[in-house]
């Protein structure tokens, strides 16, 4: 009997990312729910059959720790998926300072390479390694520029920059790693919290993402894709 796929969810205690570790259980995976809120991640893990990990995107010590815990428990990890993420606080361009990206940066690009880094030997200890890094369409010079768009009616500097370079990053990832694969996906506008409710149900904001988190040793690597295909850059 094959066993079964090691997934690891950061910020999967709510939105899409909690839907995103309810589909991969519900598919047959061993998931691993990682939660900044120990309380809030266990209830979440333990609604749907997963497992927690304390683990704070910004924080060295706690990643390391969940780093560690996860290779002493699983032994390795198959999949790993960067869904924490913040939107920050919304200002105009012409009002943006540093301190406005400082957070949003924090989480979402160095969080990124944070947990990416001290997970790698984790991911190697697996046979077909694979990394999803949650981008956005707000970072997409094409679709902001679309009027037809809803991406172009949201002028989110800061929150969008962060999701250009969690692309890129990925990309040079993918270029100089190549025993694994890396990728990225945009849920698009989803009904959570994050959206205040608007846009399309958190199923479809997480096709993406179960698609690849799916593929085994199908999985490519340098791809941005959403549920529709591949995602204009």
């Amino acid at each position: 009997m094959t066993a079964p796929t090691v997934t690891l969810v950061t910020g999967g205690n709510r939105g899409l990312g909690f839907e995103l570790a309810r589909r991969l259980v519900d598919a047959g995976q061993s998931v691993w729910i990682g939660a900044r809120d120990a309380e809030r991640g266990r209830a979440a893990a333990d609604r749907i059959g997963a497992r927690f990990v304390r683990l704070d995107v910004t924080d060295d010590a706690s990643v390391l720790a969940a780093a560690e815990t996860i290779r002493a428990e699983a032994g390795h990890l198959d999949v790993l998926i960067n869904n924490a993420g913040i939107l920050g606080e919304v200002t105009p361009p012409e009002e943006m300072t540093v301190e406005h990206l400082r957070p949003v940066y924090e989480t979402n690009v160095f969080g990124t390479v944070r947990v990416t880094h001290a997970f790698l030997p984790v991911l190697r200890a697996a046979t077909t390694p694979s990394v999803i890094n949650i981008t956005s369409g707000v970072g997409s010079f094409t679709l902001i520029n679309d009027p037809d768009r809803v991406e172009s009616q949201y002028p989110l500097a800061a929150y969008g920059s962060s999701k250009v370079a969690v692309t890129m990053l990925t990309v040079q990832y993918a270029r100089t790693i190549p025993d694994v694969r890396f990728n990225v996906v945009d849920p698009g506008q989803s009904a959570t919290d994050f959206t205040g409710g608007l846009g399309h149900s958190p199923q479809e904001g997480t096709d993406a993402a179960v698609r690849l988190a799916t593929l085994g040793d199908r999985t490519p690597t340098g791809t941005a894709t959403d549920r529709d295909g591949v995602l204009p850059w």
